[in-house]
C-alpha cells in the first residue's frame, strides 16, 4: 500500500498521464513473419510445425495449404513437396501425429481437363508451387502453382473466403474446376460422412468423422461451401456443371468414377479409417472462383449459418481488414519503437506475439457435448506445453481472452469432474505430466480472483475445480486428471505399484509426474491464499507441494555432482535411472515418451534437467544441491555438457535458474546465448515444435527481460533485448512503460563482450527504488506508470550485488516462507484516471482529506463508492 500511495502522490505531483510509448507509422502486422518455424522436421530438421495460413486470434478456422509429405503437423511445410489442397482447420506448432491434425474438407483448383477426366484423386491432382510464391500476413495467405493458378485465403472465427484465380488465354476463358474433397483429411482418417451439392444455389454441405490428432477418439465436423456470390461481387462466376466422384471400391481407392449431375454421397460410420476417396466436382465458366465457407462442430446448418453471419456480403477486403485489425489490436499490447530497435529483434518479437495468440481456439457455440452459457475453447494441445509461458503472457496483456479460456477449463470440470488437460479436436488427449491446467487456473485465481465476477468467472467454481482435480482420481488418469490415490498415499508416484482403486493409466513418467503434481498442489495453495480460503487448505496443499523432495536421492552422482531426482518404489527404496538418460547426449537412447517402453521415469527430459524443476521452491533445490556455488557450477555443467535442449518445455526456465543462487548476471549472459543460438527469423527459426505457441511466448518473455513464476505474482526480471517497451493490459486498460537506461546494442549477440551494458544495476517502479534486481510484482507490470531498468557493464560488481541487499531481494521460495501473501487488492492496479475519480468523489463529501486518506476510506468501504468506479477498472479508450 505504501508503494501505491507514493506512486499516486507522484502522479499527482508530476501530472502523469498514460499514453503510448511510441508513435510507429508501421502497422505491426507488417512486422510478422508467418514462415518462422515452417521448416520440415524430417531427417533431424527443426520442425517448428508453425501454421502460416489465414486465421484470426484464437480462431477456430485456420485456412491453409496442405503438403503431401509428412511430417506436416500443421499441414504446411516450407519445402518442395506437392500440395494436395487448401483446407479449413489446422493445429499450430504441435507434435502428435506426424501426418497432422485436421486438414478437413480441402478444395483444389483444376484447369485444362474435361469434367469426366479431371484428376480429382488426392495423388493425381497434387501440384507444385512456383518458386517463392508463398506469401502471408496476419489474416491472409496466398501462393501460386506452377500452372499459374493462384490461391488466396482469408477468414473470420468460424468462416472465411477462398479464391482461385486461373490463367486465361488470349481469346477466351476456359472452363475451370474446383474439387471439394470429403474424405482426405491430413491423417487420411475418414470414418464416415456425407456430402451434397445443390446445383441451383451452388452450395455444398459436408459432414465427416475423423481421428483426433492426439488421442484415441474420433470427432465429427461439418462444413458449408457457397459458390454463388451475390450480384455486387465481381467478377461473377457461373456454375456450369456439378457432380460427385468416388472410389469404385475401397479395395481400389485410386480407381475413381466421376458422375455428372449426381447430388450426394453418403458413407456409413466405420470403426477404422476408410481409404475411400469421394467428393464433389464443380465447373465454372470464369477465370476467378470465389468460395465462402463455414465450419461447425454442431451441424451443416450451423456451418452455413456461421458463413452467412460472419461473411454476409462476401466482401474480401472487409474480411481481411477485420482480421488485420484484430491482429493489430493483439500485437499493439506490446509496443516498441520499431524504427529504433534492432530489426531482427522486432521481427522476432511480433512474430512470436502473433503465434502465441493463434491457440487455444475459440469454439464458443460449437460445443457438441453439453449446453453451456460459458465459453468453449479447444486446442489445449497441451497444457503441459503452455502453462509455463502462453498463459502467463495472456495474463499480462490479454486477460479478457484469458478469462474466457480459463472459463473453458472450469466448464470442463463442471461437465466431466476434472479440469481438461490436452483437449484436441474437442476430445480428451493424453496427459503428459500432471494435470497442468491446475497451474493455469491457479494463476488466474492469484492474479484476477478479485475481478473474477466482472470477467464472468465463478470463482467458487474455479476453486472447487482445483480441489476436485487435486483430490479425486478419475477412472482413466491417462486422459484427464491425476493418479491421486498414489500421490496422497505416498507423497510421490511410486514405480511398479498397482493402484487398488481400479483406476487405470499409463504407469510411467513417475518422477516427472511427481514434480508436476507438486506444482499443481502449489497452484491450489496459491488459489486458497488468494481467495481467502481456510488456513487448513493452505497448509494441506502447501505441504503436498513439497512432495518433489521425496524423490531426491542424494547418493546418485553424475559428472562429479551428487543428488538427483530418481524413481522410488512403494517400499521407499530408489530405482536408479542414469541422470543423463533422455538428454540430448544420452549415449543409449532411452525412451522418454509416453509409451510403455519408458523405463526411466521422466517425460521428454532427463533427471539432469528435471532435478531443477521446483519453480515454487527453488531454494530447496539450491540447498539440496549443496548451496549457491555448487548450484551455479551445476547449472554451468548442465549447459556445457549438452543436457540443455532449447526445444522442450522442461528447459524453459533453465537460463534463469542462476537468479535463485543470487547471480542474475549469469542469467543475463545465458539468456542471450540461448536466444541467439536457438531462435532466428528463418524457416528453421524455432528449436523444435512451437508447441501451441509455447516457444513463441517463451521467446517473447526472453526478449522483454521477464520470466513468469507459475501460479504466482512474481516475474523474474533481467536485461531486455530492446531499449524500451510498453505493455498494455486490455482489462485494467493500463499502459506500463519499461525504459532501459544504458541499453547497449552490442549485447545483442550470443556472447556479449566484457564492458558492454548487460547487467541490471537498478530498477525503479514509478519513481521508487525496487527492493530487488531479480524479480518484479505482477501488479507493477500491469499497473501502469513507468518501470526504469538501469544497465551497467561491470560484471564483477553485478556478481557482487546479485539480487540486492534487501531481505526480499531473492525471488520467493515456499521453503523459505515465500509466497506468504497471494492476495492483491484490485484497487492497487487501477489506472490513474480512476484513482482521481475516487479521490474527487470522496473530496466532495469529505473536504480537506488527502488522496491517501480517501483511498484508505475507499478500500475499507467499497460499497459507498459509485458503481462506475467500483465494479470494474475504469476503461480508457484505446
Amino acid at each position: 500500500m505504501q508503494r501505491l500511495l507514493h506512486f499516486l502522490s507522484s502522479l499527482l505531483f508530476f501530472g502523469y498521464v498514460f499514453g503510448s510509448s511510441t508513435d510507429n507509422a508501421t502497422d505491426l502486422v507488417d512486422l510478422v513473419n508467418l514462415f518462422i518455424g515452417t521448416a520440415s522436421g524430417a531427417n533431424g530438421g527443426s520442425g517448428g510445425n508453425a501454421f502460416p495460413g489465414a486465421a484470426v486470434p484464437h480462431g477456430m478456422a485456420k485456412v491453409g495449404i496442405d503438403v503431401s509429405t509428412a511430417p506436416r503437423q500443421a499441414g504446411y511445410v516450407s519445402d518442395n513437396s506437392t500440395i494436395t489442397g487448401v483446407s479449413l482447420m489446422h493445429d499450430e506448432g504441435t507434435g502428435g501425429n506426424t501426418n497432422g491434425g485436421y486438414g478437413i474438407f480441402p478444395l483444389f483448383p483444376l484447369t485444362n481437363c474435361t469434367f469426366a477426366s479431371c484428376p480429382v484423386g488426392i495423388s493425381p491432382r497434387a501440384a507444385l508451387r512456383a518458386a517463392g510464391a508463398d506469401a502471408a500476413s496476419p489474416g491472409y495467405f496466398t501462393t501460386t502453382f506452377v500452372n499459374d493458378i493462384k490461391i488466396e485465403a482469408t477468414s473470420t472465427r468460424r468462416a472465411g473466403l477462398i479464391r482461385f484465380t486461373y490463367p486465361t488465354t488470349a481469346n477466351h476463358v476456359a472452363v475451370n474446376h474446383v474439387v471439394v474433397d470429403l474424405t482426405n483429411d491430413l491423417q487420411r482418417s475418414f470414418e464416415g460422412g456425407e456430402i451434397s451439392v445443390n446445383a441451383s444455389s451452388a452450395r455444398v454441405t459436408l459432414e465427416g468423422t475423423f481421428l483426433q490428432s492426439y488421442g484415441t477418439d474420433n470427432y465429427t465436423i461439418f462444413a458449408c461451401y457457397d459458390f454463388l456470390p451475390p450480384p455486387h461481387v465481381t467478377p461473377q462466376q457461373a456454375l456450369v456443371a456439378s457432380g460427385t466422384y468416388q472410389s469404385n471400391t475401397s479395395a481400389t481407392p485410386s480407381d475413381i468414377n466421376i458422375s455428372v449431375n449426381t447430388t450426394s454421397l453418403s458413407y456409413s460410420g466405420t470403426t477404422s479409417p476408410s481409404p475411400v476417396q469421394a467428393g464433389v466436382l464443380l465447373s465454372f465458366n470464369s477465370s476467378s472462383v470465389l468460395a465462402r465457407f463455414g465450419v461447425s462442430f454442431i451441424s451443416t446448418d450451423q456451418a452455413c449459418a456461421n458463413a452467412e453471419s460472419e461473411v454476409p456480403d462476401w466482401n474480401w477486403t472487409a474480411v481481411q481488414d477485420a482480421s488485420k485489425a484484430k491482429w493489430e489490436d493483439v500485437l499493439s499490447r506490446v509496443t516498441v519503437d520499431t524504427q529504433a530497435e534492432n530489426p531482427t529483434i522486432v521481427e522476432l518479437l511480433y512474430s512470436s506475439l502473433y503465434r502465441a495468440s493463434l491457440v487455444p481456439a475459440n469454439l464458443t457455440a460449437e460445443n457438441p457435448y453439453w449446453s453451456s452459457a460459458y465459453p468453449f475453447y479447444d486446442s489445449f494441445f497441451c497444457s503441459w506445453d503452455t502453462f509455463r509461458t502462453v498463459h502467463p503472457l495472456l495474463s499480462l496483456t490479454s486477460p479478457r481472452e484469458w478469462s474466457e479460456i480459463v472459463n473453458a477449463y472450469i466448464d470442463g470440470w463442471r461437465n466431466t469432474g476434472y479440469l481438461p488437460e490436452c483437449r484436441a479436436n474437442t476430445k480428451a488427449g493424453y496427459v503428459q505430466g500432471g494435470s497442468d491446467g491446475m497451474p493455469i487456473v491457479g494463476d488466474f485465481a492469484v492474479k484476477y480472483g478479485a475481478y473474477a465476477a466482472d470477467l464472468g468467472v465463478l470463482i467458487e467454481d474455479l476453486y472447487q475445480a482445483l480441489v476436485d482435480t487435486a483430490e479425486n482420481t478419475p477412472p482413466n488418469w491417462y486422459e484427464v486428471g491425476r493418479q491421486n490415490t498414489a500421490w496422497k498415499e505416498f507423497g510421490y508416484i511410486p514405480t511398479n505399484w498397482t493402484d487398488p482403486s481400479g483406476a487405470v493409466g499409463l504407469p510411467t513418467r513417475e518422477v516427472s509426474r511427481t514434480l508436476e503434481y507438486s506444482l499443481g498442489d502449489f497452484a491450489v495453495r496459491q488459489a486458497a491464499k488468494a481467495l481467502n480460503k481456510s488456513s487448513a487448505d493452505v497448509a494441506l496443499y502447501g505441504n503436498r507441494s513439497m512432495g518433489f523432495t521425496n524423490l531426491w536421492d542424494p547418493t546418485v552422482t553424475s559428472d562429479g555432482f551428487s543428488g538427483f531426482t530418481q524413481r522410488r518404489l512403494a517400499n521407499g527404496t530408489f530405482a536408479y535411472s542414469p541422470p543423463g538418460a533422455c538428454s540430448p547426449v544420452d549415449p543409449v537412447g532411452h525412451s522418454c515418451a509416453r509409451g510403455t517402453d519408458n523405463d526411466v521415469g521422466f517425460y521428454e527430459s532427463s533427471s539432469w534437467e528435471y532435478s531443477f524443476f521446483a519453480p515454487h521452491s527453488m531454494s530447496t533445490m539450491v540447498n539440496l544441491m549443496g548451496g549457491n556455488d555448487t548450484f551455479i557450477s551445476r547449472v554451468d555443467n548442465y549447459f556445457s555438457t549438452g543436457y540443455f535442449y532449447a526445444g522442450n518445455e522442461p528447459s524453459f526456465m533453465m537460463p534463469w535458474a542462476y537468479t535463485y543462487a543470487n547471480r542474475p548476471d549469469l542469467s543475463a549472459l545465458r539468456v542471450r546465448q540461448v536466444v541467439f543460438e536457438n531462435f532466428n527469423t528463418g524457416i528453421g527459426g524455432i528449436p523444435g515444435n512451437d508447441d501451441s505457441g509455447a516457444m513463441a511466448a517463451l521467446l517473447t518473455f526472453h526478449l522483454l527481460g521477464l520470466y513468469p513464476v507459475p501460479a504466482s505474482r512474481q516475474l523474474l526480471i533481467g536485461s531486455p533485448f530492446v531499449s524500451g517497451y510498453t505493455l498494455s493490459n486490455n482489462y485494467f486498460n493500463t499502459e506500463t512503460k519499461f525504459t532501459v537506461v544504458n541499453f547497449d546494442n552490442a549485447t545483442l549477440v550470443s556472447n556479449p563482450a566484457n564492458g558492454t551494458n548487460l547487467y541490471v544495476t537498478g530498477i525503479t517502479i514509478n519513481g521508487q527504488q525496487s527492493e530487488s534486481l531479480c524479480w518484479i510484482a505482477f501488479e507493477d507490470v500491469v499497473g501502469g506508470g513507468e518501470i526504469v531498468i538501469e544497465l551497467g557493464s561491470d560484471a564483477q560488481a553485478a556478481a557482487t550485488i546479485g539480487c540486492g541487499p534487501g531481505p526480499n531481494a531473492l525471488p520467493d521460495s515456499l521453503e523459505n516462507g515465500g509466497f506468504a501473501s497471494s492476495r492483491i487488492h484490485w484497487l492497487k492496479v487501477y489506472p490513474y484516471n480512476c484513482i482521481v475519480n475516487v479521490h474527487n468523489h470522496y473530496t466532495e463529501h469529505n473536504h480537506n482529506t488527502s488522496i491517501e486518506q480517501n483511498l484508505r476510506i475507499y478500500m475499507h468501504a467499497p460499497s459507498a463508492t459509485p458503481a462506475s468506479t467500483r465494479a470494474k477498472p475504469a476503461l480508457k479508450p484505446r
